[in-house]
């Protein structure tokens, strides 16, 4: 496996997706010269961030495939800086700066998608959930962050990552062609998983001697 391919922070499904999608493409765009790592990386926010108005409009499986588009280009971009020798610390900045707003646009639009779809559940509680996937999913990358500028040590990079997140999207949203219910699945998943993940951090942190 090429180093060009994968970060170590990856875990099995992002690994997967820029191994077997992602690094299928990139090589293709090396002969391009005038293409730049950030012309990637915003593509990949613009689509993801379509997606979710994609949702909203009500087409699930429609904005399904393009998170999934998206997804694997936020893998291009990363293989593409590495292969071509333009990685840069503002480039990853400006990555995951653009993936809060991939996510909040997916997430937003899924909720509205949700709310136009009876799936049994009142808005309110919908809003609650919209909410706590969005802070969940934004706070996967500040608690990492933070946590290593403090220097503690959380362990294996988490499953919980934006790659995990947005396929389980891009999934159901894809499922909803045959059960239009189907991304109430994956608001539970990111929901859930998210903050489990989060609430486990703050029990490390604190267990580490630190005290409020």
């Amino acid at each position: 496996m090429g180093d060009w391919k994968t970060k170590p922070s990856d875990r099995f499904v992002l690994k997967w997706i820029k191994i077997n999608l992602s690094a299928r493409i990139t090589p293709r765009l090396i002969s391009l010269q005038w293409l730049r790592p950030w012309m990637i990386t915003l593509l990949s926010a613009t689509v993801g961030v379509f997606a979710g108005v994609v949702f909203a409009a009500g087409c699930g499986w429609i904005a399904g495939f393009l998170a999934a588009f998206a997804q694997v280009m936020d893998g291009v971009d990363g293989q593409f800086a590495r292969l071509a020798g333009m990685q840069s610390k503002g480039g990853a900045f400006l990555d995951s700066v653009l993936d809060r707003y991939s996510d909040a646009g997916l997430m937003i639009g899924l909720i509205v998608y949700l709310i136009k779809v009876p799936v049994g559940i009142p808005i309110s509680l919908l809003l609650m959930m919209a909410f706590l996937a969005l802070a969940g999913g934004s706070l996967i990358s500040y608690t990492s962050a933070r946590a290593e500028s403090l220097g503690i040590p959380m362990g294996r990079p988490t499953l919980a990552s934006k790659g995990t997140r947005t396929s389980a999207v891009a999934l159901c949203g894809l499922a909803s062609a045959l059960w239009p219910q189907a991304p109430l699945l994956a608001l539970i998943y990111v929901t859930v998983h998210p903050n489990i993940v989060v609430m486990r951090r703050i029990a490390i942190a604190l267990g580490k001697g630190n005290h409020l």
